[in-house]
Order: structure tokens, then sequence, then C-alpha cells
């Protein structure tokens, strides 16, 4: 029988620096060495080591463009084991620290490709609610609907080898959101309809009037936010 080697990812998330390192790169976007320095607090040359670490234990992948190296993590099934350690995980950095930027990323954000925070949640379970999504089998499985098409999603016409939609628990809410295909092309669809605005380079989004609109028209909820983040809602049209 095979065993695991948990010790080694263990060994590889165990470090204040390399978790910060790691939340950096849950954003989906590849970043350079002196960048995820910067983020982690330390030096170039210290992030060096660290994200040698992170590449052995297969969390963390590197690739040369131009003169830069830039890093990015391994796959949606890291993001994926990521979030749920998140979930379990005590409420330290991964919280609190994350709380402060501007209140922002509790709220809305991404999880690597797709929506996270208590309006992904809320979305899902107005779809559940709706009868449009079930869970079964460690999986989501969306009915027929016109909906899908108003949420930017391209059903397959067969089932694929993995999940099209895969229940993921939020970190913050410790409830289901929608990952995997489906929940990447409900990230891009209210991205490209200005639904949600990416204020930054991290992973704090921000939901438009005209995002509101179309979720409180669509799936009949007003975003899902709390109401101190309500007032903070983007005016962009």
């Amino acid at each position: 029988m095979v065993t695991p080697r948990f010790d080694i990812i263990g060994q590889a998330i165990a470090d204040a620096s390399r978790t910060r390192m790691l939340c950096e790169l849950m954003q989906g976007r590849a970043f350079t060495n002196k960048e995820l320095a910067a983020s982690a607090g330390i030096t170039a040359q210290t992030a060096t080591a660290h994200l040698r670490l992170l590449q052995d234990a297969g969390l963390v992948v590197a690739e040369k463009r131009g003169r830069c190296v830039y890093h990015q993590l391994a796959g949606p099934e890291v993001a994926q084991a990521l979030e749920q350690l998140a979930a379990l995980a005590p409420s330290d950095h991964l919280y609190r620290a994350q709380r402060r930027k501007a209140g922002a990323l509790s709220e809305v954000r991404s999880c690597y490709d797709h929506l996270a925070g208590p309006l992904a949640v809320a979305m899902t379970e107005a779809l559940i609610s709706r009868g449009e999504l079930r869970e079964e089998g460690g999986a989501f499985h969306p009915v027929a609907s016109p909906i899908w098409a108003q949420l930017g999603v391209d059903l397959p016409e067969t089932p694929g080898r993995s999940p099209f939609a895969r229940p993921c628990l939020d970190w913050t809410e410790r409830r289901l959101h929608i990952a995997g295909p489906m929940g990447r092309q409900i990230l891009t669809h209210a991205l490209t309809a200005g639904w949600l605005h990416r204020p930054s380079r991290d992973r704090a989004l921000e939901l438009t009037a005209p995002g509101r609109r179309a979720l409180h028209h669509i799936l009949g909820i007003d975003g899902g936010l709390s109401a101190a983040s309500q007032g903070k809602t983007c005016e962009e049209a």
C-alpha cells in the first residue's frame, strides 16, 4: 500500500512566509520572486529558498519568460486543497490579516479561478433552492435551464471525467460555493459583463451596481454581502 506523503506537504506549508506567498498565488496569477518576497515581507534571497521548497513539494511551478522567472500554483487542485485547509486553519494570517485589506477580501473575492466569499455562497444556495443545481456524489449537477446562459455558463453536452461543477468549502463562510469549470465561467462572465470589478491586483473584488441589479433579477439575491459592504458597492456602470 502506497502511503501519501503528507509530511512533505506539511513541511512545505509550515512557515508563515510560505503561507503568505501561497495566499498571494491564490489569485491565479503568476508572480516573480521579488513580487512574492514583497508580499511575504522577506528578502528575495529568502523567497528563492522558500519557493524551491514549495516546488519540491509539487505546490508551485516556475516558468522563465524572457529575463524573468514567474511562479504560480501547480494547478487548480492545489488551490482547492489550500482553500479547504484555510477553512480548517486557525484564524490567523489567512483570516484576520486578509479582512483588514479594506474589509473587502472576505466579502467578494476570487479563489484562484472562481468566485468565493458570501456572494458566491449566496449564488450557490439560490441555485440549489430554485432547483437548478443539486449536490450529489461529491459534485454539483446543473439542471437544464435558461438561467445558465444568463450567468455565462455553457453546459457540456456530455459529462466529463471530472465534475463540471465542484463544491468548494468557503474558508470564511464554512459553506459551499461553486468551483470547477462552471465556477470559472461564472467568474469570467461576471468580470467581462462588468458585474464585478477588480480594483487592485489581489483577490478582492467589488460588486458593481449593474452586477447587483443583474444578480437580483436572475437569482433574486441582493449580492449576499454584509450591510457594511453594501454601502461600499462600486457604482461604475
